[in-house]
């Protein structure tokens, strides 16, 4: 694949589908293989695909290494507890949560639905919930680690608003009416996935105006993994410090990981505004925003 241009060291990509939009469709909660993959990219690039569309924005060695370690660090641990709230992403089309494969993937900062649990210990007390929206296990159990992995996070915010100034002002403007967010970033919610392949899918719930902040961390030596469009046959082979801005409301999935020793780990890092928190919390205030993290509290052991 040749690029159409090149801007500042930056290859310029101009592509067209390989599939059609039912072919594709069809892969949806699929695991994608390598040969559905006729290109790889990596290198500072920016693909458009059909109609002019930008599907991704990837920059290698962006981001600081002190900070990259501190956030792995400090989110390690937590990362690596296994979750069966995946779903369709993970393959599974169990309609009962707790059926689903088990996978280390997590989520922190805020989030726009109960857990189940959540769910039984209201209903046990007759209780009237609160207010929809809940801070994540790790910001309550790991304070003092959530802090540590924030200055990554908005690392990547600034370097969001440096690439795609426009998608940043869009989002920018959602999540400064919103004081459930991570601090200082236009970001609600941060999922981190080890070790784990994604199903093909879109995601659902993200901010249709702006884009996805992916981020990976290597610990050992894998293969595999990359971040793939399979409507467009192209992947992006994402390591440590690389960013890769993408249309995640694009058909996408990663590539089957191969790990090289038993301790080798591939923590993926997703920053996003998630639609319905923005759409719950708009304009309410910094009094009501305390009042409401302290009643949830009281369900701390249940989030």
């Amino acid at each position: 694949m040749k690029p159409t241009d090149r801007k500042g060291g930056v290859s310029i990509y101009n592509i067209n589908k390989v599939l059609t939009d039912s072919a594709s469709d069809a892969l949806a909660n699929t695991k994608l293989t390598r040969g559905k993959i006729q290109h790889f990219i990596d290198h500072d690039a920016d693909v458009y695909g059909e109609n002019g569309i930008l599907l991704l924005k990837f920059r290698k060695n962006v981001l600081s290494k002190t900070q990259v370690s501190e956030f792995y660090n400090n989110v390690i641990k937590f990362a690596r507890n296994k979750t069966s709230n995946r779903g369709s992403t993970s393959g599974s089309s169990k309609k009962n949560v707790a059926q689903n494969p088990k996978i280390m993937s997590n989520i922190f900062g805020y989030f726009d639905k109960w857990s189940p649990q959540q769910k039984y210990i209201f209903a046990q007390k007759n209780a009237t919930p609160p207010l929809e929206v809940r801070e994540c296990r790790f910001n309550l159990d790991y304070p003092d680690e959530y802090k540590k992995t924030i200055p990554m996070i908005k690392e990547v915010d600034l370097l969001y608003k440096k690439y795609l100034p426009t998608h940043y002002a869009n989002q920018h403007r959602k999540a400064r009416q919103t004081f459930f967010k991570i601090p200082g970033t236009t970001f609600t919610t941060i999922t981190t996935n080890v070790n784990y392949q994604t199903t093909v899918h879109k995601d659902k719930g993200d901010d249709d105006s702006g884009f996805g902040n992916l981020v990976v961390i290597e610990h050992g030596e894998y293969t595999g993994g990359e971040t793939c469009f399979p409507q467009y046959g192209i992947g992006v082979d994402v390591r440590t410090h690389d960013v890769l801005f993408m249309d995640v409301h694009q058909w996408h999935a990663n590539l089957p990981i191969t790990l090289k020793t038993k301790d080798s780990e591939r923590l993926s890092v997703v920053c996003y505004l998630r639609t319905n928190i923005w759409e719950k919390t708009k304009n309410k205030t910094k009094k009501f925003f305390d009042r409401h993290n302290k009643t949830m509290k009281k369900y701390r052991h249940v989030v």
